[in-house]
């Protein structure tokens, strides 16, 4: 099946999960991400279960504190 990760199309196996897709994306700090399918957002409880289908668009996202 096809997705779209952070722009980019790719093919992946049929049944996987968030979780795996953070693995197999090597993302940095997994702990601190957060995603979102077709611009919802998924609890991070909630990646294991969650099963991605034909044509999300997957985006991951990292909030940063700073400023004065």
């Amino acid at each position: 099946m096809t997705i779209t990760v952070a722009g980019n199309k790719k093919e992946v196996a049929e049944g996987l999960t968030v979780a795996q897709l953070v693995i197999d994306e090597n993302v940095e700090t997994p702990q601190y991400v957060t995603v979102t399918i077709n611009d919802e957002f998924v609890e991070s409880g909630a990646f294991e279960g969650t099963v991605l289908k034909d044509g999300d668009v997957v985006e991951f996202l990292y909030f940063m504190g700073g400023g004065q």
